[in-house]
């Protein structure tokens, strides 16, 4: 059986005749892409990439970029603030998970999904749906950090 790794183009399968789509594309073509979220929500997006790359490479060029694009970004009253609350919810979603974050490079228009659920705790966060809110948080952090997570979300929303 012979599936194209890398493009969207069907490939043959040999043993059967039949087509057969790439699963990668598949995958990828269920996510929302950054288009689908306001732009409130694509500015922390990029936070996040840039925090997320911070803690992976250690460089703090990362740090830097970070606070650069809150500054250019349109109608931020307090871009330090903006970075701060992005950095204090990666901080405590890094601490209550069994795994790390996974983020996409700050180009991509596509999301992962840890930025995916990222991005459905802000919207709930900002449509102030506490309740549906708590039980996100609550299947995407690790036990105890439910709460401080929830204050966080809520913090970055009305930033």
């Amino acid at each position: 059986m012979m599936q194209d790794v890398c493009g969207s183009v069907p490939v043959p399968d040999t043993e059967t005749g039949r087509s057969q789509h790439c699963p990668l594309q598949a995958a990828l073509s269920t996510r929302p892409c950054i288009e689908s979220y306001d732009d409130f929500c694509r500015v922390a997006l990029s936070l996040f990439r840039f925090i997320g790359a911070a803690y992976a490479t250690g460089a703090s060029d990362c740090w830097e970029a970070a606070y650069r694009y809150a500054d250019e970004a349109p109608d931020i009253a307090d871009s330090a603030l903006l970075v701060a609350r992005a950095a204090a919810l990666v901080r405590i979603l890094r601490s209550g998970r069994p795994c790390e974050l996974c983020f996409m490079p700050p180009s991509c228009r596509r999301l992962s999904k840890d930025e995916a659920e990222l991005m459905r705790l802000l919207a709930v966060a900002r449509r102030k749906q506490p309740g549906e809110l708590q039980s996100i948080v609550g299947q995407f952090v690790g036990s105890g950090k439910e709460d401080a997570a929830t204050r966080a979300v809520n913090a970055l929303a009305f930033c």
